[in-house]
C-alpha cells in the first residue's frame, strides 16, 4: 500500500541522517529562586551573536544547534523578569551550561516583552502548533473550546443544536479521534468527552501544543489525527493571585481565581477556580428552541508540587466540577414535567480527577530517569432528550512508568509499561410508539475494556540539524486483542531558515456510541447498537516544510503541510441510510482523509503581528446504498485571518481575526442535500493595560451570520424527521462582550 512505501522511506531517511553528523553545540538553562533553589530554566531565550539566531530552550531547559565551525560563539541566555548569563565558548567545547536568577528588582520595576500568541515551534521533530498565554488573551477565550478561533490547525463547532456540546476537527475529522492530553496524561475519554471542552477554563490554561499526526508511543494509541496537550498555570508562578471577570451581552456571567503559593523551598501548590452561567433563554432563529441551553458550571481545582534536593519531583493534584443544562423548547423549564407536549433536555455532568506523577534521577545530570504516572477519573452523565434517556458512568484508571536514558547527546531511548482500566455503565431508554400503545426501548451498551502494553521509543538528535523519534508500542486489549502501533517522526534542517519534517503512525480508539455522538439523542430516530463493532484503526501520514525569510521586523515564517488518514477499519454512524433510525455498521470499504494547508506568519513592523492560514480537505467514506461519497458536514476549505497590534509597553493591543468558512455536504434528507453556503465570520477585542489590570472588551460574529434552519421539524419535535445534528454553521448571532484580569504579582 501506499502508505507503507511512505513509512519505509521515511526509515531510510532515518538511517541516512546519521551520515549529516555536524558538530554541535549542547547545553542547558538553570535558574536560581530567591529561595536558594536551583532548577531547568524552560522556554528560555538563547541569542547566538555571531549567527544572529534565536534559540528556545525545551520544557526541560534544554537546547541544541550546528555550530558551523565558527571559532568562538558568544551566546546569551536570557527570561523575562530574571538576570541574563553571557558565555563565550571556544572551538572545542560542545556543552554549554547557563545559569541566570530571579532579579531583586521585580518588586520596583517589572520587566515587560511581548510573547508571541500562534507560533511553531522550530525545536520539535513533529510540527507543533503552540498557542501561548498571550495567544488565550487575545479573545475571551472562556474554555477550550472557545481557543482555537485564531488556530490554524483546529476548527471547532457545535455537535448538535440542542446540548451547546463543542467539538473540535484536525485534519479533517471529528475530535473523537485527537488524543487530548492535560500535561502528558490522557483526558476527554469516553463519557466525559462530549462536553470535556467547555470543562477547560481558558484562563487556567498556561499554553496548548498542537501537534499533528500520531506523534509519541508513550502515551497510549489513541491518537489518530494528532495529539493536543494542555499546560496548565504552574504551583512555581510568581503570582499569589489571578482574577480574570468576563460578562457578554447574552448574560453569559464567568469569574476565574487562580493562586500560585510557594510555601517554601520545596513545596508550591496552585488553586484553580472556576464559575460560570448562561441564565437567559436565546431564540434569535425564532424556531421556539433554545439556540443555546442554560447553564450553571462550578470546577475547582488544585496542584501540588515536591522538589527534592535530589532532583526527585512529585506532582499530585484534584479536580472537581458539577454541571447543570437546560435546552430544548423555551417553553420548557426546570419545573416542566417529563411527559407533557414539550420537547426539553435536562443534562448534568458531575465529575472528579486524581492524578499522581513522580520523576527521579538515577544520574547526577538527569540523563538516566524513572517515572510514574498514575491517573484516575469518575465521570456521570445523566439527561434525558424529549422522550429518551441516557446515564451514563465511568470510572477509569490509567498508569504509565516510564524509562529513560540519553546515552549521549546525539542518542536518546525511552521504553515503559502503560495500561488503562475503563469501567463504562450505560444505559440508554428509547420512548417509542407501537401502534397506540407507548412502548419502551432498553439498551445497555456498557462494558469494562482493559489495555496493557510496552513501548519503546528512540530519539536521534544532531543539534538544529536532524531529529528523528522511533517508537512501537504492542498492546493487549481484553476485547479487540492485540494492538500494534509502530510510529516515526523526522525533522530535518536544510540550514537555519528551511526545515523539514515528516511522519508515519498507526493509531486505534474504541467507540463509546453514545457519547461520541451525543448528538443523535436529539433526533426523532430509533437508535440501534450492535454488538459486533470493531475498534477503529487508522494509518496519518504527512509532511511538513517551514521557511523563515527575512521579512519585515522579525523573521517571516511559511509553512506547507499535508496529510492523510487511512481507516482500516472504522465505525460508521449513518443517518443517511434509513430515515426511520440511526445506522450504526462497521465500514465496509474506504475511507480517508487528505488535508493541505498553507500558514504564513509575519512583523512586517515592530508590533503589528500578522499570521494567514488556508487549509483545504478531500474527506471521503464508503456509505451503505451510496459507495465512496463525500464526508457529510466536512468544510472543504477554511481560511483565517488575524491581525494583532500593539502600542509601546502594550498598554493598547488591538486584534481582529477574519474567517472564511467553505461548503459542506448536507445530507439529502436536510433542505434537498446539496452543500451548505460559504460564509464569513469576525472577531475583534480591545485590550488596555492598566499596571496590575486588564480590561478588555471584544465582540464575536459581528457579521451577525448564522444557520437557518439549525433544526428539522423542529415545529413537530416529536415526529421521526425531528433532527438538531446537521450543523454546519453558527448557531448565536452577534455577541458582544467586555472583562478584566487582575494578576498581583510576587
Amino acid at each position: 500500500m501506499k502508505f507503507k512505501k511512505i513509512f519505509f522511506l521515511i526509515l531510510f531517511t532515518f538511517f541516512l541522517s546519521f551520515t549529516l553528523m555536524a558538530q554541535t553545540v549542547n547545553g542547558v538553562v538553570n535558574v536560581r529562586k530567591h529561595n536558594g533553589v536551583t532548577e531547568p530554566m524552560p522556554y528560555a531565550s538563547i541569542y547566538w551573536v555571531e549567527g544572529k539566531a534565536v534559540l528556545e530552550s525545551n520544557d526541560k531547559g534544554q537546547f541544541s544547534f550546528d555550530r558551523k565551525r565558527n571559532d568562538t560563539l558568544t551566546l546569551v541566555a536570557t527570561f523575562v523578569g530574571h538576570t541574563r548569563d553571557t558565555v563565550l565558548i571556544n572551538k572545542s567545547q560542545n556543552k554549554i551550561e547557563f545559569l541566570i536568577k530571579e532579579s531583586s528588582e521585580l518588586e520596583a520595576a517589572r520587566v515587560i516583552t511581548r510573547q508571541q500568541g500562534n507560533y511553531i515551534s522550530k525545536i520539535t521533530p513533529v510540527k507543533t502548533e503552540v498557542i501561548s498565554a498571550a495567544g488565550l488573551c487575545k479573545m475571551a477565550c472562556c474554555n477550550l473550546a472557545e481557543s482555537f478561533e485564531n488556530s490554524a490547525s483546529v476548527t471547532v463547532g457545535y455537535s448538535d443544536a440542542i446540548t451547546g456540546a463543542r467539538q473540535i476537527r484536525l485534519l479533517g475529522l471529528s475530535g473523537i479521534y485527537t488524543q487530548m492530553l492535560d500535561e502528558n496524561r490522557p483526558v476527554m475519554r469516553g463519557i466525559s468527552a462530549p462536553f470535556g471542552l467547555s470543562y477547560v477554563p481558558g484562563q487556567w490554561l498556561e499554553s496548548i501544543q498542537i501537534a499533528k499526526g500520531p506523534s509519541s508511543v508513550i502515551n497510549g494509541v489513541e491518537a489518530i489525527t494528532g495529539q493536543i496537550n494542555l499546560e496548565h498555570r504552574k504551583p512555581t508562578a510568581e503570582q499569589p493571585l489571578f482574577v480574570n471577570l468576563f460578562l457578554s451581552n447574552t448574560l453569559r456571567t464567568e469569574a476565574n481565581i487562580a493562586s500560585s503559593l510557594q510555601l517554601n523551598n520545596r513545596w508550591s501548590t496552585v488553586t484553580l477556580a472556576h464559575f460560570s452561567t448562561d441564565p437567559a433563554n436565546h431564540d434569535g432563529n425564532h424556531d421556539g428552541f433554545r439556540d443555546e441551553p442554560q447553564s450553571m458550571q462550578f470546577n475547582l481545582s488544585n496542584r501540588w508540587l515536591f522538589l527534592a534536593e535530589n532532583g526527585m519531583q512529585i506532582r499530585f493534584g484534584i479536580k472537581a466540577l458539577t454541571d447543570d443544562r437546560i435546552a430544548g423548547q423555551i417553553d420548557f423549564d426546570r419545573n416542566t414535567e417529563r411527559d407533557a407536549d414539550i420537547w426539553g433536555s435536562k443534562i448534568k455532568n458531575n465529575s472528579l480527577n486524581s492524578y499522581f506523577k513522580i520523576g527521579i534521577p538515577l544520574s547526577a545530570d538527569n540523563a538516566r530517569n524513572i517515572a510514574a504516572v498514575v491517573d484516575y477519573s469518575y465521570h456521570e452523565l445523566k439527561s434525558f432528550f424529549g422522550r429518551k434517556d441516557y446515564d451514563g458512568f465511568q470510572n477509569s484508571l490509567f498508569a504509565n512508568l516510564i524509562f529513560q536514558n540519553e546515552m549521549s547527546e546525539y542518542h536518546k531511548y525511552t521504553f515503559g509499561f502503560s495500561g488503562t482500566y475503563d469501567n463504562y455503565n450505560e444505559h440508554l431508554k428509547d420512548w417509542f410508539w407501537s401502534g397506540n400503545t407507548a412502548a419502551t426501548l432498553d439498551l445497555f451498551p456498557g462494558r469494562i475494556e482493559k489495555s496493557i502494553g510496552a513501548y519503546g521509543e528512540y530519539t536521534y538528535t544532531n543539534g538544529e540539524k536532524a531529529s528523528v523519534v522511533a517508537g512501537v508500542r504492542l498492546d493487549n486489549n481484553n476485547i479487540h486483542g492485540w494492538l500494534f502501533a509502530p510510529r516515526i517522526n523526522l525533522k530535518y534542517a536544510f540550514d537555519e531558515k528551511l526545515i523539514f519534517r515528516a511522519l508515519a503512525g498507526r493509531g486505534y480508539r474504541s467507540t463509546t456510541i453514545i457519547p461520541d455522538n451525543l448528538g443523535i439523542l436529539s433526533t426523532g430516530r430509533k437508535i440501534e447498537i450492535p454488538e459486533n463493532l470493531d475498534i477503529e484503526d487508522a494509518w496519518t501520514y504527512g509532511a511538513n516544510l517551514t521557511g523563515y525569510m527575512p521579512v519585515g521586523y522579525s523573521d517571516a515564517s511559511l509553512s506547507f503541510d499535508y496529510f492523510r488518514t487511512d481507516f482500516n477499519r472504522q465505525v460508521i454512524v449513518d443517518q443517511e441510510y434509513d430515515l426511520s433510525k440511526i445506522s450504526i455498521y462497521n465500514l465496509d470499504g474506504r475511507s480517508f482523509t487528505n488535508t493541505y494547508q498553507v500558514d504564513l506568519n509575519l512583523e512586517p513592523i515592530e508590533r503589528l503581528s500578522i499570521l494567514t492560514t488556508f487549509r483545504y480537505t478531500d474527506a471521503k467514506v464508503t456509505l451503505k446504498g451510496q459507495g465512496l461519497v463525500e464526508k457529510p458536514l466536512t468544510s472543504k476549505y477554511k481560511g483565517v485571518f488575524n491581525v494583532q497590534y500593539a502600542t509601546r509597553m502594550s498598554k493598547w493591543t488591538f486584534d481582529v481575526t477574519a474567517q472564511l468558512n467553505g461548503p459542506s455536504r448536507l445530507p439529502y434528507f436536510a433542505d434537498g442535500g446539496g452543500h451548505s453556503p460559504v460564509y464569513g465570520m469576525l472577531y475583534a477585542q480591545v485590550t488596555r493595560k492598566l499596571k496590575d489590570v486588564d480590561v478588555y472588551v471584544g465582540g464575536e460574529n459581528l457579521t451577525n451570520y448564522r444557520q437557518k434552519h439549525a433544526i428539522l421539524n423542529a415545529e413537530n419535535p416529536f415526529s421521526t424527521g425531528f433532527n438538531s445534528t446537521i450543523i454546519w454553521g453558527p448557531l448565536m448571532g452577534f455577541k458582544v462582550y467586555a472583562g478584566l484580569r487582575y494578576t498581583l504579582w510576587k
